[in-house]
């Protein structure tokens, strides 16, 4: 037997064999089991095998007839005997170089009594390039029939329209929630500056005004609308008011007429304070201690400010208060030589949430002279050896003018209660 007849064949060779019009009658086929390591069966011992074309050229006379014999093809000629190449493929083989195709020709239909491949069966892939296929024509069978691979274009599917447009959604959902977010935070950086702008605009109207405090109004009108002892009263007590915390007692000596805001009742620093706020009256009373060895002159000064120019006169005492007020007389008492050079030591204070400015000056009773007054702050201080701090003249002048003050808020509180009540 010939070595010849054993060697197996491609599917190219089988392609290119004579047409079976030509070959000699078909040998039976054995009975043992059909080799799985090769890609076809082996060919008759009679016929030669044949140099494989160049792919897309056709051989045999069928070519050129364009007829095909109704010839049946080999059971070994199916997609099935393809399988056992991947077993045997040890390395995918180098890849031929890319040359366009051109149009393929349509597959031919399969050959009668073939066997048709198994239903849904996948298509093996061995990872060795796969040849053109050679056009069909009597006789012969072109790659691409029946049942034949056919790969997938390199490198690749491309990604469906579908795919893409999926893939794209997101980044749109992310881009408009973005917007929105800064739509959001411009809205709300306007309304922040919006109404930053309406509240500086309100604080500067009188719709931003700040309410007035309760008794305000009431307490403008003090000066004329309560009798004298209520906002001097004859005797003021003064526990813990002297040096030491010393208990203290007041008596009053004379009481002034209201008279109007000038230089004769008002410090000068006063009077040019209260100049652009407007002032309304002055009420005066002088007092002596129990001794009477010292005589102090309050004064109540009734403004025409707000409540906001209140409050920031009340933040400027050290200013109001940077001058000595005027003492008030009184002949034929122990006030009778009280003067300006007998003037010792004094006391400023504007009210923070009233109309008025509580005064005070206070003196030896003998009428002796003072050379360098001191504020109350000064001549309180421990330790302090001036006249006025050793007099305790410091503490009178603070005493009374916190009594008077105490006096003028009953006063108030009252008139407010008792127009509640109407």
């Amino acid at each position: 037997m010939s070595t010849e007849s054993h060697r197996p064949t491609s599917r190219i060779t089988d392609a290119l064999l004579p047409t079976p019009s030509s070959l000699p009658p078909k040998a039976p086929e054995p009975h043992g089991p059909r080799p799985t390591g090769v890609a076809s069966a082996p060919l008759p011992a009679e016929v030669p095998s044949r140099p494989a074309p160049t792919p897309g050229t056709a051989v045999g006379a069928g070519a050129a007839t364009g007829s095909r014999p109704e010839a049946q093809v080999p059971p070994v000629e199916t997609t099935t005997r393809l399988r056992p190449i991947r077993d045997h493929a040890s390395a995918p083989a180098p890849r031929p170089p890319h040359h366009p195709e051109g149009p393929r020709p349509a597959p031919s239909p399969p050959p009668h009594g073939a066997p048709p491949p198994p239903h849904g069966a996948p298509h093996p892939s061995t990872g060795v390039p796969r040849p053109a296929s050679a056009p069909s024509g009597a006789g012969q069978y072109a790659y691409g029939t029946y049942g034949a691979y056919r790969p997938s274009p390199y490198p690749g599917v491309p990604e469906a329209p579908a795919e893409t447009t999926t893939r794209l959604r997101p980044v749109r959902e992310r881009r408009s929630g973005r917007m929105v977010a800064a739509g959001a935070c411009l809205v709300l950086g306007l309304g922040l500056i919006g109404g930053a702008v309406a509240g500086a605009v309100l604080a500067a109207t009188d719709a931003g005004a700040p309410a007035e405090p309760a008794g305000y109004a009431q307490a403008r009108t003090l000066w004329h609308s309560v009798p004298v002892d209520t906002l001097f009263p004859r005797t003021l007590p003064g526990p813990a008011a002297g040096p030491g915390a010393a208990t203290r007692t007041w008596t009053r000596v004379v009481v002034a007429a209201d008279a109007p805001c000038s230089a004769t009742v008002l410090s000068p620093s006063l009077l040019t304070a209260l100049r652009p706020v407007g002032c309304d009256r002055v009420l005066r009373a002088t007092y002596t201690d129990a001794t009477a060895t010292s005589v102090i002159t309050v004064g109540l000064v009734f403004t025409q400010a707000d409540p906001a120019t209140t409050r920031t006169l009340s933040t400027q005492a050290a200013r109001l208060g940077a001058d000595v007020p005027p003492a008030l007389s009184a002949p034929g008492t122990v006030a009778a030589r009280f003067g300006a050079a007998q003037r010792a030591s004094w006391w400023t204070r504007p009210l923070a949430d009233l109309p008025v400015v509580v005064t005070s000056v206070s003196g030896f009773a003998d009428g002796r002279p003072v050379t360098r007054p001191e504020p109350a702050e000064k001549a309180m201080t421990a330790g302090s050896t001036s006249a006025p701090a050793q007099a305790g003249l410091g503490h009178e002048a603070r005493g009374v003018a916190n009594r008077v003050e105490r006096q003028v808020r009953t006063a108030v509180a009252d008139a407010t209660k008792g127009e509640d009540e109407k």
